[in-house]
């Protein structure tokens, strides 16, 4: 799936237009690790604390034609300083280059192997 089923409305148009993405690029809903979090410990780290080291989840929404090892419904893993933020109907969407990303996890499949989440 290329298109997204997202329908975005452009400034001072009634109009509404499907989005689709371009290139290698990735629509991406952050997950809530992004934001506020909690040690092991319980104690409570702020968004705003330094996480230039850390690396965030992240589900698929869309996917651009030449994407090859990325589809929508997967989870990626990428650096959030890389993207751009974008809001579609009040939601907040991040676009990355497919090369941002650091590993994919997909729905598991039958016979397949690796790491689970």
């Amino acid at each position: 799936m290329h298109a997204a089923s997202l329908r975005a409305m452009p400034a001072g148009s009634d109009e509404k237009h499907s989005i689709r993405m371009v290139a290698d690029r990735l629509l991406v809903v952050v997950s809530k690790e992004a934001g506020e979090r909690k040690s092991r410990a319980g104690i409570l780290i702020p968004a705003t604390a330094d996480i230039s080291r850390r690396l965030v989840w992240a589900e698929v929404a869309a996917v651009g034609p030449t994407v090859r090892s990325v589809e929508a419904g997967d989870t990626v893993l990428f650096s959030p300083d890389t993207g751009f933020e974008v809001e579609i109907q009040g939601e907040e969407y991040l676009i990355l280059r497919e090369r941002d990303v650091h590993a994919v996890a997909s729905p598991s499949r039958e016979g397949g192997t690796g790491l689970y989440l």
